[in-house]
């Protein structure tokens, strides 16, 4: 069965490659695929917090978007089941921009003849990735200060659901 490559495939800053081709339709990247992220902020954006906390890189690497969808549900659900709809806004920071492409090859016996190998290799659309750099601010979240450290607790649920390492910074609005 296919499924995604494994995160390390993708993890390294590359800029984004364009194939030059002497055929004009072939020197592009012809689909993206669609956005996975449902929410880019969640909570309540009208109230004035006391504090804020950011879940910032330490290096820098490569975020696939199913990353980023999968620890932002998860600190939502817990701030919105811990503190409640009113106490918390958490925003997701970086936006999934780089295209990743995948060069399928062929197992098997006799699977030669089925492709080009790598002659042909621009490969083809599979995933969207975020590129964080170090101190790149991945998710803001504000609270007030009675709240903090359950949103701290919270917002370590993060770091094993991304690729790379992190830090949290707290600091008073």
């Amino acid at each position: 069965m296919a499924g995604l490559r494994k995160g390390h495939c993708y993890s390294k800053l590359e800029r984004p490659y364009t194939r030059h081709s002497r055929v004009k339709s072939k020197s592009y990247i012809k689909t993206v695929p669609q956005i996975k992220i449902v929410r880019f902020e969640m909570g309540n954006n009208k109230k004035q917090f006391t504090h804020e906390l950011n879940l910032i890189s330490d290096i820098d690497h490569q975020i696939r978007q199913n990353a980023l969808e999968s620890a932002r549900l998860a600190i939502n659900r817990h701030l919105y089941q811990d503190l409640g709809l009113k106490e918390y806004y958490l925003k997701l920071n970086i936006y999934p921009y780089h295209v990743l492409r995948e060069n399928k090859m062929l197992g098997g016996a006799h699977a030669d003849r089925l492709q080009t190998g790598m002659a042909h290799s621009f490969g083809k659309t599979v995933n969207l990735s975020a590129q964080a750099r170090r101190g790149t601010v991945v998710f803001r979240l504000k609270t007030d200060e009675q709240n903090l450290e359950k949103a701290k607790k919270i917002l370590q649920l993060a770091p094993p659901k991304l690729p790379g390492k992190y830090a949290i910074e707290i600091r008073k609005i």
